[in-house]
């Protein structure tokens, strides 16, 4: 027996249609529409090539079948992620977030919810729906979310505030990063926040994940004009007495606001790393063109050189190494319910920063060139130094993560290698976040 690494046909149908809507629907508009400099305009102009990934199916591909969703797997997801990030992955963040902002209510909701939540999601005749995620807060003193697990009192850890009052919570405080903002800075239809339900408590205790509905009052929006990445929605978004309906608290991560976190990011983290995959194939197609075209004052083809095939050959062989690497850890989210907290963030890391050094590397061997943007190559650089800093940084939250695996006296050194589960715990959390 072997390991098969060969795509089935409807995963080889599902690559070539996600390609094709990426190349022909997405690519014309993306050079115009990333060098708009108003933010919101930005994004708007990605919304008819938004509109058509809903309405084939990209958008909600990932919500369970059950309530409309595609229901693929997350071995699937990447690989039509791959084929949207190639041309651009703000973009696929606004499709792909989709996920991070609607997943927790399948995993943590009641029947209900998932009814009331997620069936919308799936059968927006417009196809312009949108599900966010709301975890990050702006950084200060305290403030940000890194940090999100130390285990002290307030105003340590998460700060935006959640009281209870009758049968509505009331929201006070702000967040920073939402993985997406709406297409008019007003919000998207739906996104689950992570508050803070218990205010006299910090750290771990007391968090847990509501979903907040567009329109609701008290709720102000203002994008972020970002260098990376900007065909996404991105924004501060600030609480002032905004009231939403007890009813939209998850029950299942009341109190375990924590664990959400960890798994959203553990279920992204192979999402997170195929998209810098991407980037990086991307980069490589163009050096491996110029490569082959021009001679540098030289009466050959540079790549007849042997430190240009020399790199080339090393960025090709890191990006099939990415790609396997992100294939696997989507293959262990399959197998132990969509929990990969440890493997998830070892595939981030790893992935998103060896695809970032393979970029630049392209870079190197189009030489000066590789700034004149016509060849692209700025843009693709930008977008690469987003993946190892966003999505729980690689140096703030998922190093951590793995540290406090690492830590646990009980840890197998081969749990992955076998493929066991290795589930996170409390006493995994808030490693590293106390300075002596």
């Amino acid at each position: 027996m072997s390991i098969n690494f060969t795509l089935s046909d409807e995963q080889r149908k599902l690559q070539h249609e996600v390609r094709a809507f990426a190349e022909n629907v997405l690519a014309p508009i993306v050079p115009d529409a990333d060098r708009e400099p108003d933010p919101v305009r930005a994004v708007q102009r990605t919304k008819p090539a938004y509109v058509e990934a809903y309405k084939a199916g990209i958008a909600m591909c990932m919500l369970p079948r059950q309530y409309g969703g595609g229901g693929v797997s997350c071995v699937d997801l990447v690989i039509a992620a791959e084929e949207i990030c190639v041309v651009d992955p703000g973009f696929a963040c606004t499709v792909l977030c989709n996920g991070l902002g609607l997943m927790p209510v399948s995993w943590y909701g009641s029947e209900e919810q998932k009814e009331r939540f997620l069936r919308p999601a799936t059968s927006d005749p417009s196809g312009e729906f949108l599900g966010g995620w709301t975890a990050s807060e702006p950084a200060g003193s305290p403030s940000g979310t890194a940090n999100f697990d130390i285990p002290l009192p307030r105003p340590a850890g998460v700060g935006l505030i959640a009281r209870r009052d009758g049968d509505q919570y009331v929201l006070n405080g702000r967040k920073y990063w939402p993985s997406a903002a709406g297409w008019d800075e007003q919000g998207v239809n739906l996104q689950t926040a992570i508050v803070r339900t218990d205010p006299e408590k910090g750290g771990t205790e007391g968090l847990s994940a509501i979903v907040i509905e567009r329109g609701t009052p008290g709720i102000t929006y203002k994008y972020i004009d970002k260098e990376g990445h900007r065909l996404t929605s991105n924004a501060e978004v600030v609480f002032d007495d905004a009231r939403v309906p007890a009813e939209n608290l998850l029950p299942g991560a009341q109190g375990n606001g924590d664990f959400v976190i960890n798994r959203n990011f553990a279920w992204s983290g192979p999402v997170a790393a195929i998209a810098a995959v991407g980037v990086a194939r991307a980069a490589f197609e163009k050096a491996l063109a110029f490569a082959k075209g021009n001679t540098a004052g030289a009466l050959k083809p540079i790549i007849n050189f042997q430190n240009v095939g020399y790199v080339l050959g090393d960025v090709a062989a890191q990006i099939e190494m990415g790609r396997y690497f992100s294939w696997r850890a989507a293959d262990y989210l399959d197998k132990h319910d969509q929990h990969a907290e440890l493997v998830g963030a070892m595939n981030k890391i790893q992935v998103t920063e060896m695809m970032f050094d393979c970029v630049y590397k392209c870079m190197q061997i189009v030489g000066v060139n590789s700034l004149d943007a016509l060849h692209g190559f700025g843009k693709l650089l930008r977008e690469a130094s987003v993946f190892p800093i966003y999505d729980g940084g690689n140096m703030g939250m998922q190093r951590r993560r793995v540290h406090g695996f690492l830590a646990d006296p009980q840890f197998n050194p081969r749990a992955i290698m076998e493929d066991e589960y290795i589930p996170l715990e409390k006493h995994h959390e808030a490693i590293d976040t106390v300075v002596p």
